[in-house]
């Protein structure tokens, strides 16, 4: 499946179930193993287990391949591998305690540089 396709999915998935601060990070300059890191946050463990089977249930519908699913029986970070895209749901006291986003040296200004860039290539495929 289309990297760009199988994002849209996993969001719109995410803004389903109202999930909290997603962040899209392009890390396939820094990493072979996979192209796309999402994170988003859910209010109770109850959210992210949601949150975690109905991106499951859509990538699922769209033909795409889950390789793993971990966290889901505590849910308070779950995991879920999807090949090229791995998502990260977790609780904000979780999130903010191991900062992911920090972890793949992302500030603020290079998520907005990155949203862009990804928005103009989309627009530039879509003509």
């Amino acid at each position: 499946m289309d990297i760009r396709k199988l994002q849209k999915i996993v969001v719109d998935a995410l803004e389903d179930i109202k999930a909290v601060d997603i962040e899209v990070i392009n890390v396939s300059k820094l990493n072979a193993l996979f192209d796309r890191v999402i994170i988003a946050s859910g209010n109770s463990n109850r959210q992210t287990r949601a949150l975690a089977h109905h991106v499951q249930e859509k990538v699922r519908e769209a033909g795409g391949e889950i390789v793993g699913m971990e966290g889901v029986e505590t849910g308070e970070w779950v995991l879920l591998d999807l090949g090229d895209v791995v998502v990260h749901l977790m609780q904000p006291a979780i999130r903010e305690y191991y900062k992911l986003e920090e972890l793949w040296n992302v500030t603020p200004a290079g998520r907005r540089k990155q949203i862009a860039e990804s928005e103009a290539e989309a627009a530039a495929q879509s003509e």
